[in-house]
């Protein structure tokens, strides 16, 4: 069972100004350490245009590592501009993971485009970084991981992490669009990849987690770390339809394995809910875990899926 207590939100995008294209929403945060800060990826909108569509966008903030409320950079220009007309991430990047390689940093991402008969598709590409992070480069025009046979559509929510030299990328699949209240929404599950190099990936090809409130239960930000001599993963999970309230939003749940290829879902041992008032009191979600200083961590997004920004629990040791 594990305790998180919660320590209040720690960043919120609609308080930076002077910055159009960060104007709401902190999704999906992901950290890299540095010797006296730490950064954390996350992916933020611009208003939207006219016609009520959005972009998204990947940028950072910095947090002084001795006081992780103390904001001491934020991002000045993206960290990825869109790509090309016609390409995979033509509208967006998010979410994106990110992880050291030698001197180089990666980030592993979601990129959408836009749709007719349904509002997106994704695919999941990669970029570099050889300026500690500040811009990255893409890899090339198209995805490293997309649609295939048995994985037909949303290829997103990469989580990246390296376990005794091999590479392994977590992340949800497309199963089916469902129509609530006039709309199509989409049903995605957990899986994995594997990789040597961490460009080229083997699909596992099997989901990882069963379903506990329906059948067309949404699964999302899988994010996994080893500690105690375990393997333990926090996701976030929601009903299909009726997902934007307090009632059937988002909420992180758990699971546990000694191999990372079965898990044992107990959502009971997350040890985190939704409060009772305030930014994160309707919902919880893309959690996101890490150690710092001999302390664990866990940045998560509260109401809107982040759209007010991310937050911040410590576990309990005790």
């Amino acid at each position: 069972m594990f305790n998180w207590k919660k320590l209040g939100r720690v960043f919120d995008p609609t308080q930076i100004k002077g910055l159009d294209w960060l104007n709401e929403f902190a999704q999906a945060p992901s950290v890299l350490i540095f010797d006296e800060f730490i950064r954390v990826y996350f992916s933020c909108r611009p208003l939207p245009d006219k016609n009520g569509q959005y972009v998204s966008y990947s940028a950072f903030v910095d947090l002084n590592r001795n006081n992780l409320f103390d904001i001491v950079n934020v991002a000045q220009t993206p960290m990825l501009e869109l790509g090309e007309v016609g390409t995979f991430d033509e509208f967006g990047t998010y979410p994106t993971s990110v992880i050291r390689n030698d001197e180089e940093i990666l980030a592993y991402y979601g990129g959408w485009t836009r749709c007719e008969s349904v509002p997106f598709n994704v695919a999941i590409g990669l970029a570099m970084s050889h300026d500690n992070g500040v811009t990255f480069k893409r890899f090339g025009a198209g995805p490293i991981l997309s649609y295939s046979v048995n994985e037909p559509f949303i290829l997103s929510g990469p989580k990246i992490r390296k376990f005794q030299d091999r590479w392994y990328l977590w992340y949800i699949a497309g199963r089916k669009w469902v129509i609530a209240e006039g709309k199509p929404e989409p049903v995605y599950k957990i899986r994995m990849a594997v990789s040597d190099d961490g460009i080229n990936w083997v699909k596992q090809d099997n989901d990882l987690i069963k379903s506990k409130v329906e059948e067309n239960e949404a699964q999302a930000s899988p994010d996994v770390f080893f500690y105690e001599g375990q393997y333990h993963m926090f996701f976030c999970y929601r009903y299909s339809a009726g997902f934007r309230g307090r009632k059937k939003g988002y909420r992180i749940g758990y699971a546990s394995s000694n191999d990372l290829l079965h898990w044992v879902r107990d959502d009971a041992k997350a040890g985190i809910d939704i409060s009772e008032v305030g930014w994160d009191s309707e919902m919880i979600s893309y959690p996101h875990v890490f150690e710092l200083d001999g302390n664990v961590y866990m940045f998560y997004l509260g109401n809107q899926v982040g759209r007010y920004g991310f937050g911040m629990a410590k576990l309990q040791l005790d």
